[in-house]
């Protein structure tokens, strides 16, 4: 079974490499991203009443960092790893 579902950021975390040094903080090294489902009709596929739930991820992938905005919705689709 695949499931869509609509998560919103709660928070980000950033962690900073050391400052530079003229004093200046470093460029972020990672971000924890936490994640909970959005209440509504997107998400009834695998939650009938109420979402609940939590995800929780550390990126350290340069290119990635400052992908995901707090307050903003975002798709997650899972399927079977195969």
């Amino acid at each position: 079974m695949n499931v869509r579902a609509k998560f919103y950021v709660t928070s980000v975390a950033r962690t900073a490499s050391q400052p530079t040094a003229t004093g200046t903080p470093g460029a972020p090294v990672s971000e924890q991203i936490t994640l909970a489902p959005v209440y509504g009709e997107e998400n009834k596929p695998w939650s009938q009443y109420t979402p609940c739930g939590q995800l929780q991820m550390t990126i350290t992938n340069p290119a990635a960092l400052g992908a995901f905005e707090p307050g903003k919705a975002y798709y997650l689709d899972i399927s079977p790893a195969e």
